[in-house]
């Protein structure tokens, strides 16, 4: 798995793996349970992850849609 995004927003989260998942690009939130634990202050952000084999596929996706990847 690799990282296209680190998130604080848990909306844009969202947004990104509905792109993801409309292109057919399977996602994986990261770190989620530790963002939960802390009470959602935004202290743990969130990693958005893909398969190796879809990375470059992913981070062009979302530098088309004006999402920065990384």
């Amino acid at each position: 798995m690799r990282v296209v995004a680190t998130i604080q927003d848990p909306i844009r989260l969202s947004f990104l793996q509905a792109l993801l998942a409309d292109a057919g690009i399977p996602s994986l939130v990261l770190d989620a349970h530790i963002s939960a634990l802390e009470g959602g202050i935004g202290a743990f952000p969130r990693r958005l992850a893909v398969a190796e084999q879809d990375h470059a596929r992913a981070v062009r996706l979302l530098a088309e849609a004006g999402e920065a990847a990384g």
